[in-house]
């Protein structure tokens, strides 16, 4: 109850409701699918470091080593999916038109005449 979390164990006990900093719930509505491949994996790749970014954030003020523990496996986490993520964009753009590379767009390219 002292450290604020009496309603948080009310609701959930020890069980994990994944939810921002701010208390705002997760919901489905967090994830963005265009259907092109190279805008979503730059929104991949954006959502990874804005974890990172969070992670270091974190680190920075905690100085428990049983809390940075796991906060730097994370971290570290973020940056491995960062870097496939990338790797999935390069490929995906090797194989483009060389002429059409930033405006690859399923929708455009199959217009029916």
């Amino acid at each position: 109850m002292e450290s604020g979390f009496g309603p948080y164990y009310i609701d959930h006990t020890l069980g994990i409701w994944p939810q921002s900093a701010s208390g705002t719930p997760f919901s489905s509505a967090e994830f963005q699918s265009t259907g092109d491949p190279i805008t979503d994996l730059s929104e991949d790749m954006a959502a990874e470091q804005k974890a990172r970014t969070t992670y270091d954030n974190i680190l920075r003020v905690v100085k428990d080593p049983d809390v940075c523990a796991p906060i730097r496996f994370l971290r570290e986490r973020e940056i491995v999916h960062f870097q496939r993520f990338g790797e999935g964009l390069r490929l995906i753009q090797e194989d483009l038109n060389s002429k059409n590379f930033y405006a690859f767009n399923p929708e455009f390219t199959n217009k029916k005449k």
